[in-house]
């Protein structure tokens, strides 16, 4: 059985995007690229939703020429051996092909639950709206922000408004570029 995580790169006042959609300025360092790396071997399966997973299919084939350091490669080789799972009422069966995702027309609790049960190990459900409900149901035991030192004023919030969580510190780190890397647990999840 497998546990629940939310990961998310987030402004210091709490968002996603910009109010534009731009998510540019979150764009990581190499070595906030590198723990990103290191996390993943925990991780056995991804939940996202259709903007997240057309965002990563930039990882599903090496580059032509040598822009990609070891790092990258290394990242994209973990993230090809995952299980995952695109929630979208907008794609179509083949959009999502069998050997990169399984798709769920609608991302049900009682679908998570089977999804996180399982699992060999960590379930990362990715993207505040694909996250949202599973956040408010309190199923998410491990809370992963990259806070970046930038203010952007709105857009999208990386947590519901609506959830109260009391949440435990068990990891911090502070980069070099500013951002800071805090890792919450829910006793409750």
């Amino acid at each position: 059985m497998g546990t629940l995580s939310y990961t998310a790169t987030v402004s210091i006042d709490g968002y996603v995007n910009d109010a534009t959609g731009d998510f540019n300025w979150s764009g990581p360092s190499d070595e906030v690229f590198r723990l990103h790396v290191e996390r993943m071997a925990a991780v056995s399966t991804e939940v996202l939703g259709r903007n997240t997973f057309g965002l990563m299919q930039y990882w599903e084939t090496d580059p032509d020429d040598d822009s990609w350091g070891d790092d990258e490669r290394e990242f994209a080789r973990r993230w090809r051996a995952l299980d995952r799972v695109v929630a979208s009422s907008t794609l179509a069966p083949e959009d999502v092909r069998p050997d990169r995702g399984r798709l769920i027309r609608h991302l049900r609790l009682a679908d998570l639950r089977d999804i996180v049960a399982d699992a060999p190990r960590e379930v990362e459900i990715f993207g505040p709206t694909t996250a949202g409900d599973a956040i408010r149901a309190g199923m998410v035991r491990d809370f992963r922000f990259f806070i970046v030192p930038k203010i952007v004023g709105g857009g999208l919030r990386a947590l519901p408004q609506d959830v109260r969580l009391d949440l435990r510190l068990v990891e911090q780190r502070t980069f070099d570029n500013g951002t800071v890397y805090l890792h919450y647990r829910s006793p409750e999840a």
